[in-house]
This record gives C-alpha cells, structure tokens and sequence, in this order.
C-alpha cells in the first residue's frame, strides 16, 4: 500500500493511492496516517479495503508529511562508507544518533526556507523508516518486523549550524522545513529488500547524488536493533538512515543551497520529492 496525507498543512486527510496511482480519500476509515493506524493490526484493516471504493480525490491537492504525528525523528549520521570518506570523517563503530526537532517536519514539495544568516545549507536524500510495533530489546534477525514502511526524506543540514557553533549536530538539523518527509509511506510488504534501493538529489537540474542503501555501514535492521537496545521505539516514529556522497559540504570547493535553487529527489519505488528554497525574512 502507499499512504499518503494530503491538503492544507496542519488539515491534511488520510489517502491511499491505487494501482493506478489515483489518490483516494481514507478519511471515513481512519482519522489520520499515524502511530495507531501504522500497526501490524491497523494496517491490515486498511489493506482489506479496495482502493477503487474509496471516494476519488479530485485535482491535485498538496501531500503533506506522509506520517502525522510523529513521535520521535531520529537520524543517523555518516551512515554510507562513501559520504564518510567525502567528509573525512572516520567509519563509526556504532550507528551515529542525533535528532530532528518535529517542527523542521513538512511536506514533500513544500518550499524549504534557509534561516536568517544561513550561508551553509546543504541536502541529503535518505531511506525513511516508519516504525509499526512498540520495539524493545529487538534482534537484527527480528527488526524488520517492526517496520510499518518506508518513505523518502531529505535531510536539509546548516552545516555551520550543526559543527561551528557549540552543540549538538541538532542544531544545524531542525531548522524549519529541514525534513521534507513523503510524499507516500510505502508498507514494508512492498520493498522486500531495503538494502537495494537506488536514490539520487538534483539541484537546478545538475545531479548531486547518486547512490544506493546497499552501501550502508548499518543495516536497517542493525539501526533498530541498536535503537532499541536503549530506548523504546513506538508506532509512528520515524528513523532516517544516512545519506550517500555527492553532499554540498563534501565538494571541492563547497557548493551550498541558496534562494531560487530546486531540490529534486527521489528513492526506488518511495516516489519523488521537489522543493524550491527561499530565505526567510
């Protein structure tokens, strides 16, 4: 299935897209796309519905977030060997944890707005993982059991922001706008492997991006395991697993995101995001 949450932000209603990629409203089943509908329970209601009875969308409406009402948005840091390497960054032994602040969360085509003074605003496409059952202390053997789906992200970074000033790597991350999450949450039954998802980012039509959740130094799998060694993970949290090369900070010279500049990005079988950027006022 694929679920979506479309109209006006902050009003969106629940959707489901069908086969032939019409959007459908979900609205008399389900209240929201969110932590309740997105168990192993709750998505089995949904999938027992035909799509083709449900009361067609007409024009096209705006997707929203993908998920409402996150809970926790996690991300993984220097997750790919090769974005490592263009960083300089060391392999780390362990999954890199920080968080994104819920209010950095918008839609997949919303317009992402750099923040008064920014100057080094960059982009990461990542593998978006939805969580669907209440995980604690789970094997790597079991983890993918508790995945609801999956759904593109992009990991928008003020990198002066996350490293040059005193802090945590939150900082640069949770700007608002910084974490277009969408434009459909994919369930898990669909991507039989998510270690072999290609992904790639334009800017201004130039290629930036281009790589594969096959080169992940942790597992999809090995991230929730981990995770849920030290904290429980809840139905509607969402995990955002790293980037690969071709990031803005790790070109010589940097190249950074500035008004006017196109963002487009997309993931196997996740669909596609775009984003033009403003500066805030």
């Amino acid at each position: 299935m694929k679920l979506v949450r479309y109209g006006e932000a902050g009003s969106e209603k629940p959707g489901m897209i069908d086969a032939d990629g019409r959007l459908h409203d979900l609205s008399a089943h389900v209240a929201d796309i969110s932590g309740d509908v997105l168990t192993d329970a709750g998505l089995a209601k949904l999938r027992a519905i035909d799509p083709f009875s449900l009361p067609l969308v007409d024009g096209e409406p705006r997707f929203g977030p993908c998920v409402g009402a996150i809970g926790k948005f996690m991300c993984i840091g220097l997750n790919y060997s090769d974005h490592a390497a263009e960083t300089g960054a060391a392999i780390p032994e362990h999954p890199i944890l920080f968080m994104k602040a819920n209010s950095a969360i918008v839609g997949p085509n919303d317009t992402v707005v750099l923040p008064r003074g920014s100057t080094h605003s960059d982009w990461e496409v990542e593998l978006g993982v939805v969580i669907g059952e209440t995980a604690k202390y789970v094997s790597e053997e079991d983890a993918l059991n508790y995945v609801a789906g999956y759904c593109v992200i992009n990991d928008v970074s003020e990198r002066h922001f996350q490293t040059g000033l005193t802090g945590q790597w939150t900082k640069g991350k949770s700007c608002d706008t910084f974490g277009p999450t969408g434009p459909w949450l994919v369930t898990r039954d669909e991507v039989p492997d998510p270690q072999a998802l290609a992904m790639s980012l334009d800017v201004n039509g130039r290629r930036m991006q281009t790589g594969s959740t096959s080169t992940m130094i942790f597992s999809v799998a090995q991230i929730i395991s981990h995770l849920s060694q030290m904290f429980t993970l809840h139905p509607g949290d969402v995990i955002s697993t790293g980037t690969p090369p071709g990031v803005g900070m790790g070109m010589k010279p940097p190249v950074y995101l500035k008004p006017g500049d196109v963002m487009e990005l997309a993931i196997d079988g996740l669909g596609r995001q775009r984003q033009a950027v403003e500066m805030d006022a």
